[in-house]
């Protein structure tokens, strides 16, 4: 970086020559940052941002590998944060003078730039170089979440042998003062009642406080704003206050965020006026760019090469390429490109497998059941795997159950039937298993279980199941197998996350021979994967439509989340039935 009068300017220098590579806002905020230090009518303050920034450097340490013990040397894009939230001052003619422009902060960073080390850096930075009686109150959807903010400071705070000497740490936060100071006075003893607190959006009693700065992590899972308006209304009484927000991109749909850098865009385009809302949104242009250009990572990812790795990144694309569930978590917190809740998960070429096989080739084997029942014209699935113990080759026999009424309603625009398909036809290729009446028959499903047993001497040795009406096939398949044969898996990402990655990878390798259903390959086509903020992922119906029906799907995934917990019972059963090689 070339050196300058400022860090704003120093930045701005190195985006127009090309030495850094940032995206639309990051250049539009910059631009109102040069001209913040062009209008006569602020006052520039560089006193006070370098104090704060030498405090960091030499006070702040780093507490976690590969970092962990060195300073806190900040980057060009740090320190040009730094010096626009204190440098940059207008006249307030309410308190009578000065104060900071800038009092509230939006930071939107790729994951692993380390924002909230950061945020941490900063807060403890206004703690000690800010006023007596500084609180600072720090906030996440998540009480774990909030907890790396506080950690972070209280690291920092630690590692400092002249902040150690004069702070303290309890239950309730982080405290100026010690035992050994009881009779001294001044900023840095037991007489400045400044503090550091945490909470999250499930802590009870977030009113009547009183904070001078309030920093949110994480605010792409926040659904509205219950969390945050009351930390800001606690900073409603200070003339100087400042509100961080932190966050990647996330899943949740119309969330607090989605509001958030709404006004974010608004204002940077200049179509609304807020003025003390500095907003630095790293993200990048297009999704394109991702995987045409690699320096354009650096527009979402600032701190590459120098606190995240080229290689890690480099490996998550690699793996995005190959996994839809990845590459939509990629985007989000990589790139912050905006992915729906609900991503599209199979492609055609992966679904479509045209292998097929009889039942006789299994007689007398042990199979793994999985069902998805539903009681009224949905469609109900039930699924038999079996798995080849040595090759790992797993081939599903299926059947499908609907109530008489959904198969004869083929009428235009028949709400039993929004799907539009012919379940007659389908139940005279021995698809489809037609229920008299308008629910799906239980005995019929426990027929088809029981029936596998009779005609080819196949057993299950364990039936997964989700708990949604299933009382009355459970108590069926419990007199027929024995109750210990039932196992209950649950609709959430712990469950469904790995056997949707098991059930995609063998689709891809074509590990898995399901007959050439027509139901199954449809139910598949269907399906959208619905990502958590970890990346863990289950199944939803695409576009939320009642049209795409996922039962055979989800009666498949069932199938293999059970078989998850049994392998090694299975695969020794079957051993003892299949040749090596047959």
């Amino acid at each position: 970086m070339i050196m300058s009068d400022s860090y704003i300017r120093a930045y701005w220098q190195d985006i127009c020559e090309g030495r850094a590579t940032v995206g639309y806002y990051i250049r539009r905020q910059m631009e109102l940052l040069i001209a913040d230090l062009d209008n006569p009518n602020l006052k520039i303050d560089f006193a006070d941002s370098e104090k704060r920034i030498r405090f960091i450097e030499r006070e702040c340490r780093h507490s976690e590998a590969p970092f962990a013990g060195k300073p806190f040397l900040l980057l060009p894009w740090q320190k040009a944060v730094v010096e626009a939230i204190f440098a940059i001052k207008v006249y307030n003619d309410e308190v009578g003078r000065y104060v900071r422009k800038y009092q509230e902060v939006l930071l939107v960073v790729g994951r692993k730039n380390g924002k909230t080390p950061f945020a941490s850096a900063i807060s403890l930075s206004e703690w000690c170089c800010g006023e007596m009686g500084t609180k600072i109150l720090f906030g996440s959807n998540d009480y774990d979440q909030a907890d790396l903010l506080f950690m972070a400071a209280d690291a920092m705070r630690e590692a400092s042998p002249k902040l150690a000497r004069c702070t303290r740490r309890n239950q309730k936060g982080l405290f100026f003062g010690n035992i050994r100071q009881k009779s001294r006075v001044g900023k840095f003893t037991s007489q400045n009642k400044g503090s550091i607190r945490k909470i999250s959006a499930r802590t009870s009693a977030k009113e009547g406080r009183n904070i001078k700065i309030g920093v949110v992590d994480e605010v792409h899972e926040l659904k509205d704003d219950a969390m945050v308006m009351p930390i800001k209304q606690a900073l409603s009484t200070q003339e100087e206050s400042l509100y961080i927000e932190l966050t990647t991109e996330g899943f949740t749909d119309d969330g607090y965020l989605d509001e958030r850098l709404k006004l974010a865009a608004a204002v940077l385009d200049g179509e609304i006026d807020k003025p003390n809302f500095l907003i630095f949104w790293y993200a990048q242009d297009s999704e394109q760019e991702v995987w045409r250009d690699e320096k354009s990572w650096l527009k979402s990812n600032p701190s590459l090469g120098a606190v995240k790795k080229w290689s890690f990144l480099r490996g998550m694309i690699e793996d995005a390429k190959i996994s839809a569930a990845t590459r939509a978590f990629v985007l989000a917190k990589d790139f912050n490109i905006k992915q729906n809740s609900a991503a599209a998960w199979l492609t055609e070429d992966v679904i479509v497998n045209k292998a097929t096989f009889v039942a006789e080739e299994f007689r007398g084997q042990f199979y793994i059941g999985g069902f998805d029942f539903s009681e009224t014209t949905d469609l109900t699935a039930a699924v038999a795997l079996f798995v080849n113990p040595y090759t790992h080759d797993k081939h599903a026999m299926s059947m499908y159950f609907v109530p008489e009424t959904k198969a004869e309603a083929l009428l235009e625009d028949n709400p039993l039937n929004p799907e539009r398909k012919n379940y007659v036809e389908w139940a005279k290729r021995g698809l489809v298993t037609i229920c008299p009446g308008t629910e799906v028959d239980p005995d019929a499903v426990i027929a088809w279980f029981v029936g596998l047993l009779k005609n080819y001497s196949v057993r299950p040795l364990k039936i997964g199941f989700d708990n949604w009406h299933a009382k009355g096939i459970k108590d069926g398949l419990s007199a027929a197998f024995g109750a210990e044969v039932l196992e209950r898996i649950g609709m959430d990402f712990m469950s469904l996350n790995g056997a949707m990655s098991s059930l995609e990878s063998d689709l891809t390798l074509k590990k898995l021979n399901y007959g050439d259903n027509e139901i199954t390959r449809w139910t598949l086509r269907n399906v959208a994967l619905k990502l958590n903020n970890i990346g863990l992922k289950m199944p939803v119906k695409k576009y939320g439509s009642p049209k795409n029906r996922i039962d055979g799907a989800v009666a498949l995934m069932i199938a293999y989340a059970t078989l998850s917990r049994f392998r090694s019972d299975y695969v020794y059963l079957q051993k003892s039935l299949v040749r090596e090689g047959g």
